[in-house]
């Protein structure tokens, strides 16, 4: 049954209430991303651009900025160098988003270039700087702070000169010291299998993701079930699956499962669209009260679905206009 905008919008506002605890967002390897339309691309030769964008990018830095966009206070926390490392933190800056990143001395916050040139798209995707081990544990330090009530969201590949046990061993490093943090994990599989044993309270695998963990194809809302839950099992509180054009399946901490069809709608840009989601949730179960997970899974579907149909990640207003018509 649809719903009016009013309605939507004072939903909307319910959900998007957050309290005084704080949102930490981890990104390892944060990037300035440079996307570039090309007409007539032509390989080997001098092109143009036709249209061209900066972004600050890397999925945790995404969930900040969706945050933001839903009047969510957040801290992105993560590595930065050189040049391009001093434009993030004022990009960020620029739009009142709180940043506690620790400086590299040793290379430069990456560049990831997305030339799309209307019949395909081509990323080319930099390296990041050189994070020592002296840099890890200033890092670890920051993540001394986080309390209780907090929840910290790591997201984003990790460094390959980083240790890819890294995000099981933050997880250890916070329960070690007895704190109780709500943690939210979207990573590659392995590493996010890695994170169960701490009850995580979301991972959201894409249905290719959740598929090639358990060696079988997810193509129904069906199938996606059967394998979240066998996440759940091991120890996640909520799994959300993103299935791209079909919509996405949660399911909550307290079994349910809820199947969402995703809008119709032109597809521009899929880049962030899974971080629109995790942020929409982070932001939905921060409401007081009772959790309606039934309007949190369709509220995500509608943020990550705005995102889809925009150049970039989407704002608050995109999100409920999709929300009233689910």
């Amino acid at each position: 049954m649809k719903i009016s905008n009013k309605q939507a919008v004072a939903l909307c506002n319910g959900l998007l209430k957050c309290g005084g605890n704080m949102i930490y967002t981890l990104t390892l390897n944060p990037a300035i991303d440079y996307v570039v339309g090309v007409n007539d691309y032509e390989e080997g030769k001098i092109n143009k651009t036709a249209r061209e964008k900066i972004y600050a990018g890397g999925k945790g830095i995404n969930v900040s900025v969706v945050l933001n966009n839903l009047e969510v206070d957040s801290v992105a926390l993560g590595f930065v160098a050189g040049p391009t490392g001093i434009m993030l933190e004022n990009m960020l800056a620029d739009e009142g988003i709180k940043t506690k990143f620790i400086k590299v001395a040793s290379g430069m916050t990456r560049i990831n270039i997305k030339l799309s040139d209307m019949k395909k798209e081509t990323e080319i995707n930099g390296c990041g700087p050189n994070i020592t081990s002296d840099d890890m544990n200033e890092l670890y330090k920051y993540l001394d702070e986080v309390n209780d009530d907090d929840i910290l969201v790591m997201s984003g590949s990790i460094p390959a000169k980083i240790t890819q046990s890294v995000y099981s061993d933050i997880c250890y490093f916070l329960r070690k010291r007895g704190c109780k943090a709500e943690l939210v994990i979207d990573t590659s599989s392995k590493e996010m299998l890695e994170t169960l044993q701490y009850n995580p309270l979301l991972i959201k695998p894409n249905n290719h993701e959740l598929g090639n963990l358990f060696k079988v194809v997810i193509d129904s809302f069906e199938k996606a079930e059967v394998y979240a839950r066998k996440l759940k099992e091991m120890g996640a509180k909520n799994v959300m699956v993103s299935m791209g054009k079909m919509g996405a399946i949660l399911i909550d901490e307290n079994d349910g499962c809820h199947k969402v069809k995703a809008p119709q709608g032109a597809v521009i840009n899929s880049v962030g669209a899974g971080d629109t989601t995790v942020a929409a949730f982070i932001a939905s179960v921060r409401k007081n009260n009772t959790l309606d997970y039934d309007a949190i899974a369709k509220y995500c579907v509608a943020a990550g679905s705005a995102t889809a149909f925009l150049e970039g990640l989407a704002g608050k207003s995109e999100i409920e206009r999709i929300f009233a018509g689910m």
